[in-house]
């Protein structure tokens, strides 16, 4: 399996003009060679919004880099990387081979995933396609987050490790399916919140479909 990060990225709310109507957002990334990475997520990089996004169990965002050409196919046109404002873009880390509670080293730092990424109507402001949120929601192509649980730097050429399946194995795209498409699965919701690395925000949204 090829990990490797393709782009890293951090950035800072900034104004946007979507609609006709100003809007914040830090989806508009910049890339960087390297970066120090703290429990609270990347230094020099924010969330416009502290109650949906950000966050210790949300410091870091991955987005797998093998859905590039699917969605540039799918809207006929080259998006540029970060486009779904990831701070990592990279190959052989797919939410079907991703657990949730997987912990992995990137540099120096340790990363263990905690949630998929619930994506927001800024996806297809950026982007400029009206139908992207409604694909990635219908796809469950959507990334995940990471909380930190060793700070370190980050570079470009930074190696992806696991260190630690979680033993339950259960990945990003089934705890994705079922909190999109089949919030009727009691079951399923049930085997999800047995993971104690879930973030809390999943595990409220999980409880109260129970």
């Amino acid at each position: 399996m090829n990990r490797k990060i393709i782009n890293l990225a951090i950035g800072k709310p900034k104004e946007f003009n979507w609609n006709n109507k100003k809007e914040f957002s830090a989806i508009g990334k910049s890339s960087v060679q390297a970066v120090e990475l703290k429990k609270a997520g990347f230094v020099g990089d924010d969330v416009a919004n502290h109650q949906f996004h950000g966050g210790p169990d949300r410091a870091v965002c991955l987005y797998p880099f093998e859905h590039y050409s699917y969605w540039e196919k799918m809207f006929q046109k080259k998006l540029i990387l970060p486009a779904f404002g990831e701070n990592i873009t990279a190959t052989g880390m797919v939410e079907e081979q991703v657990c949730i509670g997987d912990i992995y080293k990137l540099g120096d730092t340790v990363v263990q995933v905690t949630q998929g990424r619930v994506p927001c109507a800024t996806i297809s402001n950026y982007n400029q396609e009206k139908q992207f949120l409604k694909k990635v929601v219908e796809t469950t192509l959507t990334g995940y987050f990471f909380r930190v649980l060793e700070e370190g730097t980050i570079t470009l050429n930074s190696q992806i490790s696991l260190v630690e399946k979680h033993a339950k194995e259960i990945s990003v795209s089934f705890a994705t399916q079922i909190l999109f498409h089949q919030k009727q699965d009691k079951t399923s919701i049930e085997k999800i919140l047995t993971v104690d690395a879930l973030a809390e925000d999943w595990r409220n949204r999980f409880l109260k479909l129970l």
